[in-house]
């Protein structure tokens, strides 16, 4: 019975869907299955009684020495993922995965092989997790693209309104802690639902997204777009001080204005009227800036639109 129990266990170890191998305290190779014949290339004839770094000089010595040392001094088992280490021994799979070059994932677990209470010996399990990293790569990059359309308008591919403000709080709380000036430029477009009224819908959609391809263009490399709710827009400079801004804000009027909007028989002229804002002393909020580079906006329109303002004169 005892050497049916010993087959069996062979058996298994042989037969088993994961590498088990083992070293001693030289790292010499003891045990070496089926699973890691297979995907080595190298049968247990070839390995047994050698050194494990001479027979695969590409393994993470250092690493893997440190993890044998911990198991062999404190008896206890010692684990590695995939996602800390994609792989330890290089056997290739049939899969692509990015960033892996194509080589098997795997999970290790290192287990102390006792005699007479002290250990002689670590067994390594390689567990085959290929499959499951794909999984969990695609999860995270479909979790990466809904977090990233979250922060996005639909229609013009620019950031949100909720993103937008999340960051502004963020740039404003920096300024009140002694950070550069913040400025902020907000536009809509003149007579926007005229545009809806004398030529659809999808017309102004459209101007709305050229308009949201042009500006970007005539920015600073610092700035942050996006589309604050229907036809305006809002542009978020921070480090710019006031008279800068007037200076980047004349630049988005012209982007817009001086080349007329076409698709197809569609040709229009569109302009913009812009309010422009920076931090000072005065403003304890971010909505502060917000409201003041709105109602610059707003005089911007009564003083004949197609032109930028700011109620704050004289900026740093």
């Amino acid at each position: 019975m005892k050497d049916l129990s010993r087959a069996l266990s062979e058996l298994v170890v042989e037969r088993v869907g994961f590498g088990i191998f083992a070293v001693d305290r030289d790292c010499n190779v003891l045990m070496w299955n089926r699973f890691m014949q297979d995907y080595s290339g190298q049968s247990l004839e070839e390995v047994a009684g050698r050194n494990l770094w001479e027979c695969f000089p590409e393994l993470p010595r250092g690493w893997l020495k440190r993890k044998f040392d911990s198991v062999f001094v404190l008896g206890n088992y010692a684990f590695s993922s995939w996602e800390q280490r994609p792989f330890l021994f290089k056997f290739h799979h049939d899969r692509p995965l990015s960033g892996s070059n194509g080589f098997m994932q795997q999970d290790c677990t290192f287990m102390p092989l006792v005699e007479d209470g002290q250990v002689v010996a670590v067994c390594v399990t390689l567990a085959d997790v290929t499959e499951f990293s794909i999984l969990q790569r695609e999860r995270e990059a479909a979790l990466k693209l809904v977090r990233a359309n979250a922060d996005r308008d639909g229609l013009t591919g620019i950031y949100n309104r909720r993103y937008f403000e999340e960051q502004m709080r963020i740039a404003f709380d920096h300024w009140l802690k002694s950070g550069p000036t913040l400025s902020l430029l907000m536009f809509d477009i003149d007579h926007f639902k005229r545009v809806n009224d004398e030529n659809g819908h999808l017309v102004g959609d459209m101007v709305l997204r050229e308009i949201a391809a042009r500006v970007p263009e005539v920015l600073p490399e610092e700035h942050m777009f996006a589309r604050y709710g229907g036809e305006e827009f809002a542009v978020m400079l921070p480090g710019m001080g006031l008279d800068h801004a007037m200076i980047v804000a004349e630049d988005v009027r012209r982007a817009i204005a001086e080349d007329p909007i076409e698709n197809g028989e569609v040709r229009l002229w569109i302009t913009a009227s812009l309010g422009v804002s920076a931090t000072r002393e005065s403003f304890t909020t971010y909505e502060m800036l917000i409201n003041e580079a709105d109602a610059a906006l707003y005089a911007a329109k009564r003083q004949g639109r197609n032109q930028v303002a700011a109620l704050h004169v004289g900026g740093v």
